[in-house]
């Protein structure tokens, strides 16, 4: 069985990978393993600092070199000190900023296990696959107010990163008392994994990748 470590943020993604993506690789005979990212000795989750992930990505490359190791990591408020931050080249397109960022992750951990991949723009771009799984949890009126926000964009992820309007910001302004922790993973779970893949592109792609690698 192929066995791929995935690097996450937090406890929302951690779920996120068990719920929705465990099983469908494991019937692929694909065994997936969320690591949480350390931020200090007693601290978990959160990109804060991209020299303190990367000795863990390094890490379990070279521990357990018959695996394979990815990342599951928000493109919206990556640490200065990523690869490829200080040069990323001016485009409004997300799935070439993101394709250049892991370009320059990958190489600067040059491991031939690794597999860099980054959301475009966060998690919750993902929950916009289906706006009107959120009225379940926030009630039918935040749904036209979601789903407002998502025809604005071509797509989920094309939803932009502005600190006052990114996925999480404009979920947060109209769901009262979204959790991420909490809601984040029952709202995914209520879309269902081939509703987001099909809104998805670039985290389809990612999918994609892993499930190649049972076709080398």
């Amino acid at each position: 069985m192929i066995r791929v470590h995935i690097f996450v943020e937090g406890q929302t993604e951690e779920t996120f990978v068990r719920e929705l993506l465990y099983e469908h690789f494991l019937a692929k005979n694909i065994y997936l393993n969320p690591i949480l990212v350390k931020t200090s000795s007693t601290s978990k989750g959160g990109v804060v600092s991209y020299a303190k992930i990367k000795p863990q990505i390094n890490r379990k490359c070279l521990e357990d070199e018959s695996a394979f190791v990815t990342t599951m990591f928000d493109l919206y408020g990556l640490p200065n000190d990523f690869p490829g931050s200080s040069s990323l080249p001016k485009t409004s397109n997300p799935f070439q900023k993101a394709a250049y960022l892991e370009q320059n992750m990958g190489k600067d951990i040059g491991h031939e296990n690794f597999i860099p991949n980054l959301l475009v723009h966060e998690f919750e771009g993902l929950l916009y696959s289906n706006p009107q799984a959120f009225s379940a949890w926030f009630g039918k009126s935040v749904v036209s107010i979601l789903q407002a926000d998502r025809n604005a964009f071509p797509s989920p992820e094309h939803i932009n990163d502005n600190p006052l309007t990114a996925p999480s910001k404009r979920i947060r302004n109209c769901c009262d008392g979204y959790d991420k922790p909490l809601h984040g993973s029952l709202v995914a779970i209520d879309i269902g994994l081939d509703s987001i893949r099909q809104q998805c592109q670039h985290f389809n792609q990612w999918l994609l990748s892993i499930e190649n690698l049972n076709n080398p």
